[in-house]
């Protein structure tokens, strides 16, 4: 069908947010190419990366590029793109020589850590579904647990076989640096014993006695056996090869093994049990514990964890259903609402939380005052390790679903963290944290956040380029996760304001989006040069119809910029409609002799459509106000080459 003639409205005044956003995206593109000069050898290796530990290592390569392919996407240079390719190419041949990777893979870690090395390459694969050597790997990938041969998946007990799986098939252990577990691993002493109830070891100064270190060392090796919660982060890897052609054993692949969590929870009382032995029991080799397994309730980081891999889950089996079933996300509901029952109030600089240093900095002020705190992790002495609820958990829950009740208990998550609504200046890896203000903009009630949040990030990037000027690397005594630490690449506001999206979830979450854009004269993902883009309303109903509202800028004073609009990254959605604002009885520019041109009054036209997407066509110095009116789409999602759908029909 042609496309509807969308009706724009000139710029009487310019935005600040729209400025702002453009002003990101070009500081962005001198930062990023100073990152790779001075950190990067030619052939896109990290340069004075140093050596590396038995297992561990991978995942902290990658993450200084996680969201390049993301900034592209949004409208990012070409460059970037080819820019993200070159590293994810030398870090793999780095990693390769080095002996942590075989067949471009990892050889077996967890998948804590494993999702967060991942983030790149899915990144890479949404951004250009056609370079067929990411598409080649996608597959491949998928088959180190989709084919049993490889050992990684034991389809008669439906249970990935061990904690720290990958190319070399299920790993024994969890490496030779943990024969022994003395107290002198004092990195690790904040997390507290890794295993508890074992004979004589109470307290972490127990493990000051050698025999006792001996003996949670071995403990921990042999139970490091069997499949773990965490373990499925591993269905993105598999979704993730789905999306390029929606081969059935995929997703029947990924039904079947979040199923098997679900009947495991049920069997439990409905909260999420962390491991299963071997044989297919749930606590088989911890005594009949629901808890204790590896990155599990008990040891190191509890509810973080174990939430984030279960949310991946739940939304990727959600994903590839055909109805889109949100019910395997009754298991993160269930987690959510037992913490919350059993919380406290006390101020975050009172508790010792074991991620409390992180929370401290994101509170500022607000750490001494009195919070709502979860207990992450539970143990034989029942819940303990009590921390403000991560953001991440409650906010994805409602974005995926828009369920009145997830809902209200996102809000009763933010009302319990104190300046939970305040545009606070901080940025770790991960990127994510200012969930709450951005919510409340899509609620009308912080009408300032696009400005406050982009001179936020502008201000982030600036102080990473700082760090980079002021801390030259030694490679005698550079920290490993000091790359990730300077990634000047700001991506979380952007994704916000310019997709209506979270932070893509960071230990393995597929990187998805309210809307998506394709600059239509350059026939490539993301917004055009001097386009900006503002999500200001999300809406979905019970019966999944669903109301975008979005506002598209463009800057230049000369150049007329075409840009296709998508509710949706993959195709999920499609338009029915659209509702457009427009001026009547205006006169612009007017002639010379006046003063000013003349606003006329405003107007709204609805547009019904049947189409995947949308032309908005913005003269020099005009804007779009419109309602993006969607719908599930018929078809399958899709990985969409070039920005364009090319199913249903398109």
């Amino acid at each position: 069908m042609t496309d509807p003639r969308i009706p724009t409205t000139p710029l009487h005044e310019v935005p600040a947010w729209a400025v702002l956003e453009r002003r990101l995206f070009d500081a962005t593109e001198e930062a990023w190419r100073l990152f790779s000069a001075r950190y990067c050898e030619p052939d896109g290796r990290i340069r004075d990366a140093g050596g590396f530990e038995d297992r561990d290592g991978v995942d902290d390569l990658y993450e200084p590029f996680f969201n390049w392919p993301a900034f592209y996407a949004l409208g990012g240079s070409d460059a970037v793109l080819d820019a993200a390719k070159h590293h994810f190419e030398g870090v793999t041949a780095q990693l390769t020589e080095a002996g942590m990777l075989t067949g471009g893979y990892e050889n077996g870690y967890d998948w804590f850590h494993q999702g967060e090395s991942l983030l790149l390459f899915y990144g890479l694969c949404a951004a250009d579904p056609a370079d067929e050597r990411f598409a080649e790997r996608a597959r491949r990938f998928a088959g180190l647990y989709t084919d049993p041969a490889r050992g990684n998946y034991d389809p008669a007990r439906n249970m990935i076989t061990a904690p720290h799986t990958g190319a070399r098939g299920p790993l024994p252990g969890l490496g030779p640096e943990w024969q022994t577990y003395p107290a002198s691993l004092d990195y690790m002493a904040a997390y507290g014993l890794p295993l508890h109830g074992l004979p004589g070891i109470t307290q972490w100064s127990d493990l000051e006695d050698p025999a006792r270190a001996r003996l949670m060392g071995a403990e921990l090796q042999r139970r490091a056996a069997g499949d773990t919660a965490v373990n499925l982060a591993a269905t993105s890897l598999v979704t993730n090869r789905w999306l390029y052609d929606g081969d059935p054993a995929s997703a029947a692949w990924v039904t079947r093994y979040v199923d098997g969590w679900r009947e495991r929870a049920a069997a439990a009382g409905g909260l999420m049990p962390d491991n299963v032995a071997p044989d297919g029991t749930v606590g088989g080799l911890h005594g009949g514990a629901w808890y204790g397994g590896h990155y599990g309730w008990t040891w190191p980081h509890g509810l973080h964890s174990v939430g984030m891999s279960t949310l991946i889950g739940g939304i990727n089996a959600s994903f590839v259903s055909p109805v889109r079933d949100d019910a395997p996300l009754d298991l993160v509901r269930t987690m959510l609402d037992t913490v919350l029952e059993h919380a406290i109030t006390a101020p975050v600089t009172d508790t010792p939380f074991s991620l409390r240093t992180g929370w401290i900095e994101r509170l500022g002020v607000h750490a001494a005052e009195p919070a709502t705190l979860v207990p992450y992790r539970y143990g034989a002495q029942g819940w303990f390790d009590f921390g403000p609820l991560q953001l991440d958990l409650p906010t994805w829950l409602w974005w995926w679903t828009r369920d009145d009740a997830d809902r209200k208990r996102l809000e009763r998550v933010l009302d319990g963290v104190p300046g939970s609504r305040e545009v606070r200046p901080f940025r770790d890896k991960v990127e994510a944290g200012h969930e709450g203000p951005w919510l409340a903009f899509l609620d009308g009630t912080r009408p300032d956040y696009p400005e406050r949040a982009l001179s936020m990030a502008l201000g982030q990037l600036a102080r990473r380029v700082a760090v980079m000027d002021a801390e030259p690397v030694d490679p005698a005594t550079v920290h490993l996760h000091f790359w990730q630490r300077a990634n000047p690449v700001v991506t979380e506001v952007l994704g916000q304001l310019v997709t209506g999206t979270p932070q893509t979830l960071y230990n393995g979450g597929l990187p998805f989006a309210a809307v998506a854009y394709t600059d239509a004269d350059r026939g490539r993902p993301g917004l055009p040069p001097d386009v900006a883009a503002l999500v200001t309303g999300l809406e979905r109903g019970a019966d999944r119809t669903g109301r975008v509202a979005l506002t598209l800028v463009n800057l230049s004073p000369t150049q007329r910029r075409r840009v296709r609009v998508r509710p949706s990254r993959f195709g999920e959605e499609r338009l029915a409609g659209v509702e457009a604002r427009r001026e009547e009885g205006g006169t612009w520019p007017g002639p010379s002799t006046s003063a000013a041109g003349v606003r006329g009054a405003g107007a709204t036209a609805t547009v019904p459509l049947d189409a995947p997407d949308l032309l908005v066509e913005l003269p020099p110095s005009h804007r779009a106000d419109v309602v993006l009116l969607t719908v599930p789409a018929a078809g399958a999602p899709r990985h969409l080459r070039h920005g364009h759908p090319h199913h249903e029909g398109a």
